[in-house]
C-alpha cells in the first residue's frame, strides 16, 4: 500500500501560487507532496472537513495525513524544511511566532494578484506532472 502523501492546497488561479507549486515539485526529491486547488471539488471537500475558513486562508494549506493541517507561513516553512539539505536551516524561522510571520505572509497574499497576476482558470498540469495533482 502506498504511503499517504502530504497534500498542498493552493489558489489555482494565482500566478505566484502556481510558481510556488512548480518550485515545490522541483525540490520534492522524496516525492512527498500531492497538490489540489482550493477551487476544485477535492480542495473544497478537504477544507470543509477541517472547518478551515477560506475567507481568512485562501492561498496555501498543507495537510499532513493523520497529523494536522498547517496554514500560511507555517505551511510554507513545513514544506521548505521537508526538502532536506540546506533547506533544513529554515527551521530557525520557526522561532518567530506565527502571529508575526503571518503578518508578512498575509501582506504578500493580499497583494499577490496585483503583483504577480491572475489566470482565468486553474493551471493544467503537463502529462508528466498529472499524477502529482489530485482531482
Amino acid at each position: 500500500m502506498e504511503d499517504p502523501k502530504k497534500i498542498v492546497l493552493f489558489d489555482g488561479v494565482c500566478n505566484l501560487c502556481n510558481r510556488s507549486i512548480q518550485f515545490i515539485i522541483r525540490h520534492d526529491k522524496k516525492d512527498e507532496f500531492r497538490f489540489a486547488t482550493l477551487q476544485g471539488d477535492l480542495g473544497k471537500q478537504l477544507v470543509k472537513e477541517r472547518h478551515i475558513d477560506t475567507d481568512t486562508v485562501d492561498s496555501i494549506i498543507l495537510i499532513e495525513p493523520g497529523v494536522a493541517y498547517y496554514t500560511k507561513s507555517t505551511a510554507a516553512l513545513k514544506i521548505g524544511t521537508s526538502f532536506g539539505g540546506a533547506w533544513k536551516l529554515l527551521t530557525v524561522l520557526e522561532l518567530i511566532p506565527s502571529s508575526l510571520s503571518d503578518i508578512v505572509y498575509d501582506f504578500v497574499a493580499r497583494n499577490r494578484y496585483q503583483w504577480y497576476g491572475k489566470m482565468d482558470a486553474c493551471m493544467i498540469p503537463t502529462p508528466e506532472l498529472k499524477a502529482k495533482f489530485l482531482e
